[in-house]
């Protein structure tokens, strides 16, 4: 059997394990948080570093991309090289696909979104979503000035978060991680009141999209008709968006006994299986072993 460890900076109660047949072959899938403790993590990869398969890095990022570059956090460097054998992924290989073949399915399968609106709340983060949702004929919002930043700027097309991330990225990438995304504790204490600023962008939209972590913090009190496109959801995040209203919620990566994990874990899984050096894997591999394995994005019809 397979094992595959996704070490993350995010909260231990949202850890989970899991056993896949993938291809035929048996694989462990794992979350291991370490509540913000980036000491802890990196202890804990090198503890399991060349026993395990593959790793995968969570609660923060490698890289924050534009549309034509890519910037390496100066705070995952250190977790990235404790692993001196375990090949370890971040989950940047394959979110940007996965994610916009998410957007494209629910344009197919669930409803036309052309014409609709969409509010993504960090797009930095998830090119592919937004590239996904302006191809399907979206006005899209990218709200990463708001939601990350707290400056009260729209900004509604791709050029302008091309401009956007090629001045502020090579800035962002230099600051600690938490001062820009939740982990450990944070990610599970309590959301912010509803505010009016932030929740018109909400009430705006059809369809909700971006980090769970952005979402669920400025989340008004009804998100009624919404669809919500997102990933690493739990049952309680679940039910909260029910409590709420949402309509649908749609994940990128698949349903693991209630949870979708990140896509880290999954891009951890393909490695493991895929059959050749991390170095040599391609998105074109990523995508041929997804339809092999039959990998959808996960529906939940909420209301």
């Amino acid at each position: 059997m397979k094992r595959v460890v996704s070490v993350s900076l995010g909260a231990s109660n949202r850890d989970f394990k899991y056993t896949l047949n993938v291809l035929g072959e048996e694989v462990s899938v794992e979350r291991m948080g370490t509540d913000g403790d980036l000491k802890k993590a990196i202890l804990l990869v090198k503890e399991l570093d060349g026993k395990v398969d593959a790793f995968g890095m969570g609660g923060i990022d490698v890289y924050v991309r534009s549309r034509t570059a890519k910037y390496v956090i100066k705070s995952a460097a250190p977790l990235l090289k404790a692993a001196k054998k375990t090949p370890m992924v971040d989950g940047s290989g394959l979110k940007h696909m996965i994610e916009a073949r998410a957007v494209h399915y629910v344009d197919q399968n669930i409803t036309p979104l052309k014409g609709k609106k969409a509010l993504m709340v960090s797009a930095v983060d998830r090119i592919g979503m937004a590239e996904a949702m302006t191809e399907v004929g979206m006005e899209t919002l990218f709200g990463d000035l708001i939601f990350i930043l707290g400056v009260p700027i729209a900004v509604r097309t791709l050029g302008q978060l091309e401009t956007l991330a090629r001045l502020l990225a090579p800035i962002i990438v230099q600051l600690p991680f938490s001062w820009l995304y939740p982990t450990g504790e944070k990610q599970e204490g309590k959301k912010k009141p509803a505010n009016a600023k932030f929740a018109r962008y909400y009430h705006w939209a059809d369809v909700i999209g971006g980090d769970w972590h952005y979402i669920a913090k400025y989340m008004p009190e009804r998100l009624d008709g919404k669809i919500i496109l997102t990933n690493t959801v739990t049952p309680k995040n679940i039910e909260d968006l029910r409590a709420r209203g949402a309509k649908t919620l749609v994940t990128a990566t698949p349903d693991l006994g209630g949870r979708s994990p990140g896509t880290n874990a999954i891009e951890g899984v393909l490695i493991a299986v895929a059959g050749k050096p991390p170095r040599e894997v391609t998105e074109a591999d990523y995508g041929r072993l997804i339809d092999q394995i039959g990998f959808k994005p996960r529906v939940e019809h909420l209301n």
